[in-house]
């Protein structure tokens, strides 16, 4: 059901030379952007009306208007299962929990006497967030995205979820009462690039975005590469991602679990476990037969997600040699089901997420630990983080020197500009003093 990668033997290759041996699945965003581009122009020329056409196009819905109404989001609070509407409150607290902790605060230093940098925080005026709407329902991305970008301060809020058809061209009730708990009125039905495009151009019914920010299929990733340059993004989400780094102390029961838990999400998934025991190794292929078979989504996505040439089972010559590949890997979530596994997961340079030894699984971080589970995949981690507040906020250094100050540096400014031959940069500063500033009087 999962193929196997033996590692074993010979010296680990270095950098690109390791990641190359590792699974990985096909995931071409320059491919689709060519796609892509007509859709957005659509929307940019023609607005709502395009996404309105999109939508039948591609969700089957003739929609009335693009902006969900009031009424459907309170109805939808109303209806919430209240277990539902439990879970959910106990994920937004545990989220404001850490992502309160994110914000940073105003700081000046003060380089010399009458000189200093102040470096304050301000938040991106408006964002538009992406909720995903196809295999399954994601209310999770709703809190994920919300919460760190309210504890940021953002002033305007707007989120966008696809229309189904089955809700009457509505995004699905429990997305919807996800964003009356959280306070977000301003919510739309669009959904992949036609969703992008709208925030980044702006339509009739919503106002454009200075960022996007959520996870989303490979039409979401190439409408974020489309616009980069004229919106923020957070990343180009590709295939969700789990790596389990495991020795012989890990439950076989638990490891098969977690991959199968990753591989639900979409055929494209990766449940890649490394680890230097082949008895371990053996235990979880007998165990994913079962618990595979008891699943619910196995033809469609569980088994060729598991068979797919992104996933695999690594066997390696230790821990430390483990370590270097999954650090090579750098995955979206990765597991540390190993002795000492806290004095494991601190060595590891490469990852979005971090879960550290048989009760914190990546399910766990999904919904309800208080982390946020829109993350770096693809290998991204080695340069990128997973979403926060500071997604949101943007620094801005605030320069104040009195004349004393700009004085006592003043040599210093004229001579590098004068190194890198920009006279007008030295004459700015000589003219403040009296100094000689070429061509004046």
């Amino acid at each position: 059901m999962i193929s196997r990668i033996d590692l074993r033997g010979d010296a680990l290759p270095e950098g690109p030379a390791l990641r190359d041996l590792l699974p990985r699945a096909e995931f071409d965003v320059q491919a689709a952007l060519e796609k892509v581009r007509p859709i957005c122009e659509a929307v940019h020329h023609r607005g709502d009306a395009a996404l309105i056409d999109f939508a039948e196009k591609f969700d089957g819905v003739k929609l009335d208007q693009v902006r969900v109404p009031a009424a459907a989001l309170t109805r939808a609070l109303e209806e919430l299962d209240p277990a539902v509407r439990a879970a959910l409150e106990e994920s937004i607290r545990r989220a404001r929990l850490v992502h309160r902790e994110q914000r940073r605060t105003t700081h000046t230093t003060q380089v010399v006497p009458g000189g200093s940098v102040t470096e304050k925080w301000v938040p991106v005026e408006r964002v538009g967030l992406y909720a995903p709407g196809g295999r399954s329902v994601y209310p999770s991305s709703v809190v994920m995205n919300v919460v760190p970008a309210q504890e940021a301060d953002v002033e305007s809020i707007a989120l966008a979820s696809p229309a189904q058809a089955e809700f009457n061209g509505l995004p699905h009730p429990t997305i919807l009462a996800a964003c009356a708990l959280l306070g977000v009125d301003e919510v739309y039905a669009a959904g992949g690039a036609t969703a992008v495009a709208m925030f980044a151009y702006g339509t009739e019914s919503c106002p454009p975005a200075n960022m996007v920010t959520g996870p989303g299929n490979i039409w979401v990733a190439a409408a974020k590469r489309y616009f980069t340059g004229k919106i923020g993004i957070d990343a180009e989400a590709g295939p969700t991602e789990i790596a389990i780094l495991a020795d012989a102390t890990a439950d076989p029961v638990h490891v098969a679990s977690d991959l199968i838990s990753q591989a639900e999400h979409d055929p494209l998934a990766a449940a890649v476990l490394v680890t230097d025991s082949p008895e371990l190794a053996d235990a979880v292929e007998k165990e994913l037969e079962p618990q595979v078979a008891a699943s619910k989504h196995i033809d469609d996505r569980i088994v060729p997600a598991l068979k797919g040439k992104q996933s695999a089972i690594v066997l390696v010559d230790g821990v430390d040699e483990g370590l270097r590949v999954v650090d090579a890997y750098g995955a979206e979530h990765l597991e540390i089901q190993t002795a000492d596994a806290a004095a494991v997961a601190d060595r590891v340079k490469n990852a979005g997420a971090i879960f550290i030894g048989p009760w914190a699984p990546v399910s766990l971080g999904d919904y309800a630990a208080g982390s946020n589970h829109v993350l770096p995949t693809g290998g991204c981690a080695c340069h990128s983080s997973g979403l926060s507040v500071q997604s949101f906020l943007r620094g801005i250094h605030i320069v104040d020197y009195t004349k004393d100050a700009l004085a006592e540096v003043a040599h210093h400014v004229v001579t590098l500009a004068e190194a890198e031959d920009l006279p007008a940069h030295g004459a700015a500063i000589k003219a403040r003093f009296g100094w000689k500033v070429p061509g004046s009087k």
